[in-house]
Order: C-alpha cells, then sequence, then structure tokens
C-alpha cells in the first residue's frame, strides 16, 4: 500500500507513467492500474489483502460458518468430532488447517478479574524479589529482598536477605510480623518451593515443605497460596516485589551497600508514616492503627522459633549440619534425631537424649561438648584405642592442630603420647579455642610440646592481669 502510495505521488507531480514505474521500480502496467485506483488511505497491507480476497483460496475458510454453528451450539464439542462432521459435509482438507480454525473460533471462558480490599487484621501478602543494583562506582550487585505488607493498611517490611532458603523466609516472616505486633488471619504467598514442594493443576497443595509448615504452625499462622497461573489471584503479591523495585531500588542510586540499607530504612520510613497509599490516599501507618487490634500475637517470639529437621545420629555420636558438627553422647550413635534450629543454638533430640549448642556460623567450625569428648573416651576400650581418639579429637580443632601435632609426633617421636594427653586435659579444662590460641601462639615461637602449650596459655590468662 505503500507503494502504490508512492506511485501516486509521482503520478500527481506530473511524471509520465513510465517515469513512475522506473522511479518506483514496478512495472509500467501496475502504474496504469494504480492510476485508476482510489487515493491510499490506509497503508495496513494485510487489511487490503483480505479485502481483496488475494491470494490462494483456502478449503478451511469455506467451513468457517460450519464451524462457528456447530460451536455455538456445543462450544466444548472435542476438536476431532468437528473434524468428522466436516467431512460429512464435503471437507476435504487437512486436520490441523480444520483444527487451527477451530481453535482461532472456539469461544474462550474468561475468569473474571478478582480484586478486593482485605479487611482489617484479614491478610498480609509476603514475597521474595531480586534486583540487580549498580553502585556509584559502577560495580553491579544482585540484591535479594523479603517483603511483607498487611493488605488493609498497606503497612510494608522490607529486609534484604542474603539467600532464599526456606530459613531466611521463616526468620524475615517472624521478624515483619513481630514488628506489626503480631499475624493476621493469613498469610498470602506465592507458591516457591520453600513453601510447597507439589500441587495439583486445580492448585491444591499435596506436599508442603516440612521446615516451614512447623515453622507456620510453631508461631500459630495461617497460610494461603496463590495459584501460579491465575495471575489475577496472585497479582497482588506480585504487585508488592514490583512497587519495592520501582518505587525503590530502580529510581534511587546507591554508594554501597551499606548506603542502600540505610536509604531503606529512610524509605519504608516514608512509604509507612509520611506519604498516603495510592489505593487507599490514607497513610498506612494510620490504617494500622486501626488494623493493630485485629491481629493476633505470635505463639514464640522469633528469637525462640525453631525449624524442625530430621537427621541421623551419625557411628561417631555426632549430626552433621549445614557444615558443622554437633556432638551427642555416645549411646546416642545411630539414632534418628530432631534438630531443632534456633537464630543462636541447634537442639538435637533422640530420647532420653536433648543437648543444646550454641550454633556455629563461621565455616568449617564444630561444636563439640567436653562431656561428649569424655564419654566417647570412657566408652573406647585399649590404651591404644584412647591414645589415638585423643589425638583425633585434638586435631579436629582445625588446620592449627594439624600443624602442632605434625610437628611433636616427628619431633618428639617417644613423648608424642604423654604430649598428648597433657594437651587433651587442656581442651577439657580450657575449652578448644584457648587450646587453639595456645598452639598457635607456641608454634610462632617455634616450640613443640605439651610443656610449651601450657606456658603459652599461662601467658594468655595471666596477662589481662597485668593490664589491670
Amino acid at each position: 500500500m505503500l507503494k502504490r502510495h508512492e506511485v501516486q505521488v509521482l503520478l500527481k507531480a506530473g511524471h509520465t507513467r513510465v517515469e513512475s514505474a522506473r522511479l518506483a521500480g514496478v512495472s509500467v502496467s501496475s502504474v496504469k492500474r494504480i492510476a485508476e485506483e482510489a487515493v491510499v488511505q490506509d497503508v495496513e497491507d494485510s487489511a487490503e489483502r483480505a479485502r481483496r480476497g488475494i491470494g490462494r483460496p483456502s478449503q478451511v475458510e469455506r467451513f468457517r460458518g460450519f464451524v462457528e454453528g456447530v460451536l455455538g451450539e456445543l462450544p466444548s464439542l472435542p476438536s476431532h468430532e468437528i473434524l468428522r462432521r466436516a467431512k460429512l459435509e464435503g471437507y476435504h482438507g487437512g486436520k490441523s488447517a480444520l483444527y487451527s480454525l477451530i481453535a482461532s473460533v472456539r469461544p474462550r471462558p474468561v475468569d473474571p478479574l478478582v480484586r478486593f480490599e482485605g479487611l482489617p487484621g484479614e491478610f498480609s501478602q509476603h514475597d521474595f524479589g531480586q534486583v540487580d543494583v549498580e553502585y556509584l562506582d559502577g560495580t553491579i550487585e544482585r540484591v535479594r529482598f523479603f517483603a511483607s505488607r498487611l493488605k488493609y493498611s498497606r503497612l510494608m517490611r522490607v529486609s534484604l536477605v542474603k539467600d532464599e532458603t526456606v530459613e531466611t523466609l521463616v526468620r524475615n516472616l517472624a521478624d515483619h510480623l513481630d514488628s506489626w505486633g503480631g499475624a493476621p488471619l493469613m498469610c498470602v504467598f506465592d507458591r516457591p518451593k520453600t513453601v510447597a514442594i507439589h500441587w495439583k493443576k486445580n492448585g491444591e497443595v499435596t506436599e508442603w515443605n516440612s521446615s516451614f509448615a512447623y515453622a507456620a504452625l510453631e508461631l500459630g499462622v495461617g497460610v494461603e497460596l496463590c495459584w501460579p497461573y491465575r495471575p489475577q489471584e496472585k497479582g497482588s503479591v506480585e504487585n508488592l516485589v514490583g512497587f519495592v523495585k520501582n518505587s525503590f531500588f530502580k529510581v534511587r542510586r546507591f554508594r554501597d551497600r551499606e548506603d542502600l540499607a540505610e536509604q531503606l530504612v529512610q524509605w519504608l520510613s516514608e512509604v509507612n508514616e509520611q506519604r498516603p497509599c495510592r489505593a487507599t490516599n490514607v497513610i498506612p501507618a494510620l490504617r494500622w492503627g486501626q488494623e493493630h487490634s485485629r491481629l493476633r500475637p505470635l505463639k514464640v517470639t522469633p528469637e525462640n522459633l525453631a525449624l524442625r529437621i530430621p537427621v541421623q545420629i551419625g557411628p561417631t555420636s555426632a549430626v552433621f549440619h549445614d557444615g558443622h558438627t554437633y556432638s551427642m553422647p555416645p549411646q546416642a550413635a545411630g539414632r534418628p534425631a530432631t534438630l531443632y534450629l534456633y537464630r543462636d543454638r541447634v537442639r538435637i533430640v533422640a530420647d532420653p537424649f536433648d543437648v543444646t549448642h550454641p550454633r556455629q556460623n563461621v565455616s568449617g567450625k564444630h561444636s563439640i561438648l567436653a562431656e561428649h569428648r569424655a564419654a566417647m573416651l570412657a566408652a573406647v576400650s585399649g590404651k591404644r584405642g584412647k591414645r589415638y581418639l585423643k589425638r583425633q579429637q585434638i586435631l579436629d580443632l582445625g588446620e592449627t592442630a594439624l600443624l602442632y601435632l605434625t610437628e611433636v609426633v616427628h619431633r618428639r617421636p617417644r613423648e608424642w603420647v604423654r604430649d598428648v594427653d597433657r594437651l587433651y586435659d587442656i581442651l577439657q579444662a580450657h575449652g578448644e579455642q584457648a587450646l587453639r590460641e595456645a598452639m598457635q601462639d607456641a608454634m610462632s615461637r617455634e616450640l613443640f610440646g605439651a610443656v610449651y602449650v601450657e606456658q603459652a596459655l599461662q601467658r594468655s590468662i595471666s596477662f589481662p592481669a597485668v593490664l589491670q
């Protein structure tokens, strides 16, 4: 159509038909035909082709009326049955062509868009989000966050997170609910694997993430999931993440991660306590005042919230979790147990044993209780077995112990057994860190033997007294 328009412009400008054909790159006969056509008003080629009926006539198009009539009476009639009936009416075309026509004609049911306002204390929305942030120095960091919002008041909480694991979700959920003064009737989530593992096509959950489920039970919160194939249901959760991205991360500039965290606190103060929400035209903190009395107190505080994890006590009477070893009494070896994971501690229960350890967060660090070392040693028979168990328990302290004992064994081949006994006594009396530091001190002075470790330990104990 645009080429037709070009020819018409050339003719109107006074060019001959031959000149117009040469300038436009078309045949003279085409120019003659275009000269007799109406002035071009629309440049949509496809619409003009359809109007003119250009192209090979389709066999299936002759049956459009037939298909429309059948589907008008029976909208859900299977395509293969429509094909059978079309053949009885004289259709000789291909199956794929007719099926494409049926698909274009068949009425599609559309679920109504559900928009609703939550009542005070009825719903809260929670979801993870991530965004690539470019700092002022040009470095780019992928920042992950967990966002929560009360649906009625629109009061928001956003926390920067290191990952999107079930523990991160549960810890931040508890913190956000606690900051609001309690939980609503239902906490609404998208469908991440941290919440639900398997579900049916109709959205019914067939397998929950057990750690999340136990945590929800312990907190005393109700859980509702959005169906991922129905955007009209999950839109509110997704809009929460989109709002945080578009209103904070993508419009502000940050020097570094610390500056980002500071600005996030300021921004949350603005959107919660200073600016009216666009959806309600009311400052969220004011509506939260109406909602607060409807929130239900959590059954446990965030500090006392534990994730339940099934574990197995190994043959060395220890539980291995998240890269760390936690000791158990030797009588518990081989038993199934439940690990209760708190923020600052780990509790392992294998009836009748109930043991609590400080939680280890440094990579490769373990927690072996002194009483468990002694019990393990008592359970081993024979001097040789006890000797090597003591040595192994010292070696378990890490690289410093490995380097120091290696030197002791090679430099003092006849005395190292007594050295191990004395080092083990220090371990039991003063703990892992004290022995590790004393061995490091002795090694730095190139002094190898238990007596030098004892001297280093004495210096570390007496040094604070000198300062006083």
